[in-house]
């Protein structure tokens, strides 16, 4: 089979989101379109050598971390005033240039954290609940069409950036052994998906 290489759908953008720190609908478009290109190249060399797809090869939540840290990447690539906090595990994930030395800092509150998740609506772990601008990207990845090859590219359904408060995440709790994390309650995803940049379910 032929390999397709997935297309941002415009139409699908939010004609009139409301951004911070200067974002633009094409800063997303094309930070997108770097992940599906991303994609499709590494598939490409995967096919001629008669291994699996990419998509097949990584867990979940190694293909969400992935995709997380190419679109923050991307996006500060293409952003007029956001760029990667240069801190190691430093949140948030983009920064506003020249706030922070060396753009860097361990917990800033000028910049938007990114994530992605399979998950419809944008419900997604963090590792504390804290005022910030969140931008959550939700994708889609066939696992069920036979031949493997024959399944559809990896897809963006939904992108939200939107501004959450410290109470609107719950805290879960994973017992001693578990990692703590924390998730946008029912009104903090009501609040988050009210700000949605891309819908193309």
């Amino acid at each position: 089979m032929s390999l397709i290489k997935n297309q941002v759908e415009k139409s699908a953008f939010n004609p009139a989101p409301s951004l911070p720190y200067q974002l633009r609908i094409i800063d997303f478009e094309s930070a997108m379109q770097d992940v599906y290109d991303f994609f499709y190249d590494v598939n490409i060399s995967l096919h001629e050598k008669g291994l699996r797809r990419f998509e097949d090869m990584l867990r979940p939540a190694a293909c969400s971390g992935l995709i997380s840290d190419m679109l923050t990447a991307s996006l500060a690539k293409h952003s007029r005033v956001l760029r990667e906090n240069n801190y190691f595990n430093g949140h948030p994930d983009l920064i506003v240039q020249g706030i922070y030395s060396n753009d860097s800092v361990a917990a800033g509150e000028q910049g938007v954290e990114v994530k992605s998740t399979r998950k419809s609506g944008g419900a997604v772990d963090m590792h504390g609940a804290r005022s910030q601008w969140l931008c959550v990207f939700v994708y889609r990845v066939d696992n069920e069409t036979e031949p493997a090859w024959d399944r559809e590219p990896l897809r963006f359904t939904e992108v939200y950036l939107g501004h959450v408060e410290a109470e609107d995440f719950r805290r879960n709790n994973r017992g001693e052994l578990g990692t703590r994390t924390a998730t946008l309650n029912r009104e903090g995803l009501e609040k988050l998906r009210q700000d949605w940049v891309y819908l193309d379910r």
